[in-house]
């Protein structure tokens, strides 16, 4: 296993899937990992799978008054920041002609202007080789029915990856991104949906990719060490984890 002892991690949207499964990853390997969510109930129970050496925040990821504050807690609990995951995100599906504002201005809120208002806040805390990984998605590359503000979220924090990733270099820090394809994370399990439902939906994911299967939440969070930590030359890269979907 590799080892993160005594490193200090923020992952933003930690509480469950991709962003627990970062957690677990590196505070199995010794880390100092703080997470932020949006529910507290969920943000006890991934307490409880990470150790007394996790800290939990309440944040919401399209507040800059929450941003703002998480700067401060981080600044207090771990001074300097050696990896900094964005990933806290959210999906919407609807045809373009039934979009809303509000669904509009909350996906792009939670999606867009949040994650670039965290490595602003964050950055400064980022010692010199830190890395950010910001959390992207296949569909900012693949015209899906159904998903268009969805993947335009995504591909501007994939434009985002790049300008941040100039902007940043004279610091020395590295930034750049993470593209999942359909992963199985548990949220449609979570769901009101009926399971025939919710297996249906699986299958049709699973068609899409050469791969033919679901990833894991695990295997996103390997790219997500990889990109923080290991990844020194690389720097405005969009690293996919999706099955092959983004090459066809």
């Amino acid at each position: 296993m590799t080892t993160y002892d005594g490193k200090k991690i923020v992952i933003t949207g930690g509480s469950s899937g991709i962003g627990l499964a970062a957690a677990r990853l590196f505070a199995d390997g010794g880390a100092h990992v703080l997470i932020t969510g949006r529910t507290r109930s969920a943000l006890d129970a991934a307490l409880e799978q990470l150790g007394p050496d996790a800290v939990a925040v309440r944040s919401d990821a399209a507040s800059l008054e929450d941003i703002k504050a998480l700067a401060g807690t981080v600044r207090e609990r771990f001074g300097v920041v050696d990896a900094l995951f964005v990933n806290a995100g959210v999906t919407a599906s609807a045809p373009f002609d039934s979009m809303t504002e509000e669904t509009y201005d909350e996906v792009f809120g939670i999606n867009a202007k949040g994650p670039y208002f965290t490595v602003q806040a964050l950055a400064p805390l980022l010692r010199e080789g830190g890395g950010v990984v910001l959390t992207t998605s296949v569909v900012n590359v693949l015209g899906l029915d159904a998903l268009s503000v969805y993947s335009a979220s995504k591909a501007a924090l994939r434009s985002m990856t790049r300008t941040l990733a100039r902007e940043l270099l004279p610091r020395g820090v590295r930034v750049n991104a993470v593209s999942p394809g359909p992963i199985d994370s548990g949220i449609l399990d979570r769901s009101s949906l009926p399971a025939d439902v919710v297996e249906a939906m699986k299958d049709g994911y699973r068609s899409t990719v050469p791969m033919q299967r679901l990833g894991t939440p695990e295997e996103v969070a390997g790219a997500v060490a990889y990109l923080a930590f290991d990844a020194t030359f690389s720097t405005g890269a969009e690293f996919p984890v999706d099955g092959g979907a983004s090459q066809l």
